[in-house]
């Protein structure tokens, strides 16, 4: 049996994740709660969690699944003597949907080149994104070093954000994995028996190789950028 308050939430949860996907915030449950402070939140969430009604998804900032919803009885508010309200008048008025600020943890392994190439490394470190700004797939992020990339807007300290995929199409932007030792940022192209792999910067030249020393490790999902 739920307290009143467990009621409360998880039926809020449910009703927000069936209304825009995405679970509210410490912030908006505590405020549709009436709640003093975020570690009333935190409480009532881990009661649900423990009764296996909620459960948290893991490798993000914020993120829930409803597993099950209180017993019908539970549910039924208590009748009341007073009359029922009409129903509300129908109007043309769309509410505005809730910002997409799901935040995703994806691996951060290293520096990518976007000029020369340069040693791709492994790393334990991992990096907050936008979900908005992934598709589907597995996701990965690399910190680019260099200017090579400038004319398609990738800027050197700029986080390439990447799906993981060995194939890719004529002008699509790759991690290309070379002799598997480096990595680099680059146009893909087929150029006859060669694999060329363009700059966007006039200043670079392109650079060609058998198509058995390159590897596509991945094609660019996006790019997340900080300012100082």
């Amino acid at each position: 049996m739920l307290t009143r308050k467990q009621h409360e939430l998880v039926c809020f949860i449910n009703d927000r994740l069936e209304e825009t996907g995405i679970s509210p915030s410490f912030e908006e449950m505590k405020e549709a709660l009436d709640l003093k402070s975020k570690s009333g939140v935190h409480r009532l969430i881990s009661a649900l969690e423990e009764r296996h009604f909620i459960r948290r998804l893991p490798n993000r900032a914020r993120a829930l699944e409803v597993l099950r919803m209180p017993e019908r009885s539970e549910r039924k508010p208590a009748a009341s003597t007073a009359p029922a309200a009409p129903p509300p008048a129908k109007t043309n008025v769309r509410a505005a949907p809730a910002p997409a600020n799901d935040v995703i943890e994806i691996p951060l392994h290293g520096r990518i080149a976007a000029g020369l190439p340069i040693e791709a490394f492994e790393g334990s470190s991992t990096l907050a994104v936008p979900a908005a700004l992934l598709g589907s797939g597995e996701h990965y992020a690399l910190e680019v070093s260099g200017d090579s990339m400038v004319e398609a807007g990738i800027l050197d300290g700029d986080y390439a954000l990447i799906r993981r995929t060995e194939v890719a199409r004529d002008g699509e932007i790759v991690v290309a994995l070379i002799d598997d030792s480096e990595a680099t940022l680059k146009y893909f192209r087929r150029e006859g028996a060669m694999v060329r792999l363009d700059p966007a910067n006039r200043a670079y030249e392109p650079q060609r190789y058998v198509p058995s020393h390159v590897r596509v490790q991945g094609k660019l999902s996006g790019i997340l950028r900080r300012y100082d």
